[in-house]
C-alpha cells in the first residue's frame, strides 16, 4: 500500500486501499439544463460502496481533493462537485437559492451510477454544510448520515446578527467567491499586500459602496443583503432551511467552535432537531472558523461517524454531547460528555456590574450611574479576535489594546477564590441612558434626533500578569423609546445582550471581566446613530451611552462533580477516533 500522509495527518482509520481512481469534470445535469462538474474518488475496481457527496462553491483543488482520496481510501466513494456558477460548472451562482434542487438533482444522477450502493452520507464545513441541509430532509431513507461543521440551516439570523449586519463576513466572503474568479497572481498579490482593498471596503462609508472598492464592481447578492435586513422576511425564508429540519430523519453529527461566526444558529439547529424526537451528535471545540485543528478534527470524526453508520468497527460514544472546556490546566481532561446541550446541571449565576469598575454577585441601587462612554460611528470601536471569518484575526487575543480606549468600559471581579466552570449560553443585561451628541452640542429636539445605538459585550478572563483574554460575546442594536409629543428619547432602556455561548473554566485567583462598548467594527457594521438603513449611511451621528444599574450577566455555572461520577473521558477524536 502507498504512503498515507493525509491519512496520517487527519489521524484517519487505517487505510483499506492504496488504489484511487479519479474521474474528473464528470457532466451531472440540472433539471434546467445547467451542467455542473464533479470528480469522483473510489476503488481502481469500480466498487458499489457507502458515496460521500460534497457539494461546494470553492472548487475542486488542495487541500479538498486530498481528503476526498484520503476518505475514498477508507472504503466509500467520494463524489465533490462545483455549485452552480462556480469553477467550470455552468449556470448562475446565487448563494443559497439552487442548492436544494441541484443537491435533488444530483442525488437523481447518483441513482444511475453503478458505483453508487444506496448509501449517501454528506460532508463539509460552513457553506458546503448548508448545502447538506438544503437535500437532507428529501433525500429519504438513503441519506444514512450527515456530517455538519461550522455551518447552519439558514443564513439570514447569522448575516443580521444581533441586529447588525456582519460586514466582516458577508464583504470578506464576497471578495473570497470574487477571488475565485480573477487571475491568479493578481488575487496573490493583494493576498500577500494584506487585501488592501477588502480592509478599504471594511471602512467605507456608505455600505452600497463596499462590494465596488473591494472588487471593483456591484456584488448582486450583497446589494440584495443590505436591502433585506430582516432574516425572517419572504427573501430569507425562501433561501433556508430550518423548517425542514423536522423531517430530516438522518443520523446527524454536528462539529462547531466556540470562535466560531455559526455557533449560535448551529446550536438553534440543534435543538430544533431534539424537539423534533431526533438525537445529533454535538461536539464543540477550542476552535474558530478556519482552523486548522478544526479541520483535522472534523476528518477523523466524520470518517469515523460514517464508518459507524454504515457497517464499520466504530461505536457511538454514550453521550452525544462533547464539549472542549477551555482554562483547563495541563495535565488534566478539558473534554466534557454531556447528555444534551445546554447542560441541565448549569445553574445562571449572575454578576453585577458596579461602581468603580467592578464586578459582583451584589447589585447596586437601580438607577445609579456606572460609568459612560461616547461611541463615535466616524471612528468606529474595533473588533478584536472573536468569531471572524478569517483565521488570522479571530479567536482568543490579548484585549490590551482595545480596554485602553475611551469608549470601551470594563468591570472587573475581585480574584476568584474557587475555580468556576461556565459552560451554556450566557446573555447579559445592560440598563443604557443612551443620547445623540451633537456638533453644536445643543440639546436633540425633533424626533430624527433619537439615538440608535449598539450595545457590544464581551466576557474576559483576567490572568495573574493583568492580561485580559476574551472568551465570548455578543451584540444588541437598540432604537431609544421616544416621547410622542417632543420626539426626543424618553430616558433609561435596558438591552438584552447574547452572547455567544461557552464552555470556559475560571482558575481560582483569575478575575472575571465584562467588557461594555458601543460596537466591534468591522465583525459587525458601524451604527450610524440615525436610524438609517443598511448601505445608507449618509450621516455619522455619535451617541453617548451613560451604564445605570442595574446592569448585570448572567453566566450558566456547572457544579462539580465529585471524581466518582464524572463520566469517562474518551480519547479525543484527533488523536484516532473509535467511537463517535
Amino acid at each position: 500500500m502507498r504512503l498515507d500522509p493525509v491519512g496520517r495527518l487527519l489521524k484517519l482509520p487505517p487505510a483499506l486501499t492504496g488504489r484511487i481512481r479519479v474521474t474528473r469534470g464528470i457532466p451531472v445535469r440540472m433539471r434546467d439544463g445547467a451542467i455542473l462538474r464533479a470528480d469522483h474518488y473510489g476503488p481502481a475496481l469500480d466498487a458499489a460502496l457507502p458515496t460521500v457527496l460534497v457539494r461546494t462553491p470553492y472548487g475542486r483543488g488542495a487541500p479538498t481533493n486530498l481528503l476526498c482520496r484520503a476518505v475514498a481510501q477508507r472504503g466509500f466513494n467520494v463524489l465533490i462537485q462545483s455549485c452552480r456558477g462556480t469553477a467550470d460548472s455552468g449556470g448562475t451562482f446565487e448563494p443559497l437559492l439552487q442548492e436544494r434542487e441541484d443537491g435533488l438533482d444530483t442525488l437523481d444522477w447518483l441513482r444511475l451510477q453503478r458505483w453508487y450502493d444506496g448509501r449517501l452520507l454528506t460532508y463539509g464545513p460552513s457553506y458546503v454544510g448548508f448545502v447538506q441541509w438544503a437535500l437532507a430532509a428529501e433525500a429519504g431513507d438513503e441519506l444514512k448520515a450527515m456530517a455538519t461543521i461550522v455551518t447552519a440551516s439558514d443564513f439570514g439570523p447569522p448575516t443580521y446578527a444581533g441586529g447588525a449586519f456582519s460586514l466582516d463576513t458577508v464583504l470578506t466572503w464576497s471578495a473570497l467567491l470574487d477571488a475565485q474568479r480573477g487571475p491568479r497572481l493578481d488575487n496573490a498579490v493583494e493576498l500577500l499586500r494584506g487585501q488592501p482593498r477588502l480592509q478599504r471596503g471594511l471602512a467605507r462609508v456608505p455600505l452600497a459602496e463596499a462590494d465596488r472598492i473591494t472588487t471593483g464592481a456591484e456584488i448582486e447578492f450583497f446589494q440584495r443583503w443590505l436591502a433585506e435586513a430582516d432574516p425572517t422576511s419572504a427573501y430569507w425564508t425562501q433561501r433556508g432551511h430550518t423548517h425542514s429540519l423536522p423531517k430530516v430523519t438522518a443520523p446527524v453529527l454536528m462539529i462547531g467552535g466556540w470562535h466560531d461566526i455559526f455557533l449560535p444558529w448551529q446550536l438553534v439547529d440543534y435543538a430544533a432537531l431534539r424537539a423534533a424526537g431526533l438525537q445529533p451528535h454535538l461536539t464543540v471545540g477550542p476552535w474558530h472558523h478556519g482552523s486548522a485543528g478544526l479541520f483535522q478534527h472534523s476528518a477523523a470524526e466524520a470518517v469515523a461517524w460514517f464508518r459507524a453508520h454504515t457497517g464499520g468497527p466504530e461505536t457511538i460514544r454514550e453521550h452525544p454531547v462533547r464539549v472542549h472546556v477551555g482554562g483547563i490546566g495541563a495535565g488534566a481532561e478539558p473534554w466534557r460528555e454531556l447528555p444534551e446541550w445546554p447542560p441541565v446541571t448549569s445553574q445562571p449565576q449572575r454578576w453585577y456590574l458596579q461602581r468603580d469598575a467592578a464586578l459582583g454577585p451584589a447589585p447596586v441601587p437601580d438607577g445609579e450611574r456606572l460609568d459612560g462612554f461616547t461611541y463615535d460611528p466616524k471612528h468606529p470601536t474595533p473588533a478584536l479576535g472573536g468569531p471572524r471569518l478569517v483565521g488570522k484575526i479571530a479567536g482568543r487575543r490579548d484585549n490590551g489594546p482595545l480596554e485602553a480606549r475611551p469608549d470601551v468600559l470594563t468591570f472587573t471581579s475581585a480574584p476568584l477564590t474557587e475555580p468556576l466552570e461556565v459552560v451554556g449560553p450566557v446573555s447579559a443585561d445592560i440598563t443604557v441612558h443612551a443620547t445623540c451628541v451633537r456638533p453644536d452640542g445643543a440639546a436633540p429636539r425633533s424626533r430624527e434626533l433619537v439615538p440608535h445605538f449598539d450595545v457590544f459585550v464581551r466576557l474576559c478572563e483576567v490572568d495573574e500578569q493583568d492580561r485580559s483574554w476574551n472568551i465570548c460575546d455578543g451584540l444588541a442594536r437598540a432604537t431609544a423609546a421616544a416621547d410622542h409629543e417632543t420626539g426626543t428619547e424618553t430616558g433609561p432602556m435596558t438591552v438584552r445582550v447574547d452572547l455567544w455561548p461557552t464552555a470556559y473554566r475560571f482558575a481560582a485567583g483569575r478575575r472575571i471581566r465584562v467588557q461594555v462598548s458601543g460596537g466591534a467594527h468591522p465583525r459587525f457594521s458601524r451604527n450610524p446613530g440615525t436610524g438609517a438603513p443598511l448601505g445608507h449611511e449618509l450621516e455619522l451621528r455619535a451617541v453617548r451611552q451613560e451604564i445605570l444599574a442595574p446592569s448585570s450577566i448572567s453566566l450558566p455555572v456547572l457544579p462539580p462533580d465529585p471524581p466518582e461520577r464524572q463520566p469517562p473521558a474518551q480519547s479525543s477524536n484527533v488523536d484516532g477516533p473509535t467511537s463517535v
